[in-house]
């Protein structure tokens, strides 16, 4: 997992279907909140972006951008975001180019390869991790508090 202090991996996913993308450089100058989810559609990934949406006008202040990623497709993400209607892009690191590079990949997932630990990581305007999560447990909800904490101090 990458260390507060460190500079965060850029990345460049899709938000959805076609040729756009997404890249975290894009956000310098802002904060950002990284969501990393196992897969789309399951029980409490859902639940933890509909956690989020339902409590935008928290998360909408932070003047943050937030970004969810999940290893699934760009088409089951945009259908997944669409269905839940949370005001955030759900990004498709179908190839774990970012996952890797944040360092939360299981080695196994009930007989998975490749598939993201849930985890939060909130990168600064100019780059930094001022606060990294990862659960290896992938039924537990992410530290809400913390993450708007570090957002709001870092």
């Amino acid at each position: 997992m990458l260390k507060s202090g460190a500079q965060a991996p850029d990345f460049s996913l899709a938000p959805g279907p076609g040729p756009d993308r997404v890249r975290l450089s894009d956000f310098r100058g802002s904060p950002v909140v990284i969501m990393f989810v196992p897969l789309a559609f399951s029980g409490t990934c859902t639940a933890e972006f509909c956690h989020i949406a339902e409590n935008w006008a928290v998360w909408g202040d932070l003047n943050a951008e937030i970004l969810g990623i999940s290893i699934d497709s760009p088409f089951v993400n945009a259908k997944w975001r669409e269905e839940m209607g949370v005001p955030f892009p759900i990004l498709s690191d179908f190839n774990r180019d970012a996952s890797r590079a944040y360092g939360v990949l299981y080695d196994e997932f009930y007989g998975l390869k490749g598939v993201a630990k849930r985890s939060a990581f909130v990168i600064d305007a100019a780059g930094l991790v001022v606060y990294g999560w990862v659960s290896d447990d992938a039924d537990v909800m992410p530290p809400y508090d913390e993450i708007i904490q570090a957002v709001a101090t870092g």
